[in-house]
């Protein structure tokens, strides 16, 4: 897979179409949970892009302190279903991390992760911090890596 990491003015128009319809597939579709995608939001961060044969097949976008969470922040991580057992996810999570520590200079990171992926998370050491709560319907927990 080969990651780019661009802002949002440095997508093109096709880029951009592609990383809002996987998002729809995965969150909206997949999940079966409706809300608002298009936040407003993606205009200050990071995109993390994984493509595979010209096919975006991996995803996050990060943000600066402050700018979603008092920390800097991955969120929206997602690997197209086809491809979630070839490690991908781990592939974009360290990119994520590697792209806020090289753009923000930062090193605590603070997600809200579904509850099902706290090992996965885990193994890029994150730690749970907080109570679960809902989040659009879906199960979550705050977690942060220092």
């Amino acid at each position: 897979m080969e990651i780019e990491v661009k802002n949002f003015e440095e997508l093109n128009i096709t880029e951009l179409y592609e990383l809002l319809q996987l998002r729809s597939e995965v969150f909206v579709v997949e999940q079966d949970c409706v809300y608002q995608d298009i936040d407003g939001k993606d205009e200050r961060a990071l995109h993390v892009l994984g493509w595979e044969d010209g096919k975006l097949v991996a995803y996050t976008r990060c943000f600066k302190a402050g700018d979603y969470f008092d920390e800097a922040s991955i969120g929206r991580v997602l690997v197209r279903e086809n491809y979630r057992k070839l490690g991908y996810g781990h592939e974009i999570t360290k990119a994520s991390i590697n792209a806020i520590k090289t753009k923000y200079k930062a090193d605590k990171i603070k997600i809200s992760a579904q509850t099902y992926l706290v090992i996965f998370y885990e193994s890029h050491g994150f730690k749970t911090t907080g109570d679960r709560y809902l989040e659009d319907g879906i199960p979550h927990i705050a977690m942060v890596r220092v």
